[in-house]
């Protein structure tokens, strides 16, 4: 009887051991990834891209969290800090020859290169005087916004576009405003929400222009971190290939572009001497292209 009251204690406890070791491999197993928190509280541009990190994540079978950072982010600090392995673990960027040197790109682009789409945030009072400019050299005689380490701002001026840039990205706005330039050029997936964000700063889009530039906007992770980098890069793809990065693209940008009437506005081509040789154009099915 002692005997099989032995066994009997023995097989429970190595029953409790091997759930405690299940259990605690189970919550090891759990990956969290760490992402820029928007750079203010009505910053709306982080919704689409973890939605997106997301879908190609789950993608993977991977058991993962995604944690917004502790502190708000600018751009800038945001790929400082992944550049340097600091609490950071993917963030999302436009491209350029020079972060991709410091960082590891995921080359499918997120936006499907609507990034490089450009129409303009303007003065209520300036429609007119952009409905009478007829080509780049006629924009040449106004001045931009944009943030100084933007990559956009190098592409601008390397078209001889003026631009003025500041460190911040909401004083933008507010240098719009009382006219320290005179429009803010913003892709398609960020302007309608930054309109609404400041309606009442008398700042609206400018209804005739475009600018198109060739560019793609990619998640980024440190350049030792290859084995998220292949995570990322395989759940997108299958993502792409089963019709879902599609069908998330679209719920988040079929209005956008309707709004945004294309067809109907002077398209500006500009050239992109930053864009890195490995950005993969040949791939159609990565890119938006107008009807």
């Amino acid at each position: 009887m002692k005997y099989l009251k032995h066994i009997f204690w023995i097989s429970t406890l190595s029953c409790i051991i091997c759930i405690v070791f299940m259990d605690s491999q189970s919550v090891a197993q759990e990956q969290v990834f760490v992402y820029p928190r928007p750079e203010s509280e009505s910053d709306q541009r982080t919704i689409y891209p973890v939605k997106l990190l997301e879908l190609g994540l789950k993608k993977t079978g991977i058991r993962f969290r995604l944690q917004p950072s502790v502190y708000h982010m600018q751009q800038g600090r945001a790929l400082v800090m992944l550049a340097n392995d600091s609490d950071l673990h993917v963030a999302w960027s436009m491209s350029s020859i020079e972060r991709e040197a410091k960082l590891l790109p995921i080359r499918i682009p997120i936006y499907k290169g609507l990034i490089g789409w450009r129409i303009f945030l303007i003065n209520q009072a300036d429609q007119a005087k952009f409905h009478k400019v007829q080509g780049i050299d006629g924009l040449k005689r106004y001045e931009a916004g944009q943030g100084h380490d933007w990559p956009d701002t190098k592409i601008l001026r390397s078209n001889g576009l003026r631009v003025t840039g500041s460190n911040n990205y909401e004083s933008l706005f507010k240098m719009l405003q009382v006219n320290r330039f005179d429009y803010f050029p913003r892709s398609i997936v960020e302007i309608w929400a930054e309109v609404e964000n400041h309606k009442t700063m008398g700042i609206v889009v400018e209804e005739s222009i475009a600018l198109r530039y060739p560019t793609a906007f990619y998640f980024f992770v440190n350049q030792r971190n290859v084995q998220l980098a292949e995570l990322l890069k395989k759940g997108l793809n299958q993502s792409i290939k089963d019709g879902s990065f599609n069908k998330l693209f679209n719920q988040y940008h079929q209005g956008l572009l309707q709004q945004a009437n294309l067809n109907a506005r002077r398209i500006f081509d500009l050239n992109n001497p930053i864009l890195p040789k490995q950005t993969p154009l040949n791939r159609k099915e990565l890119w938006f292209t107008i009807d």
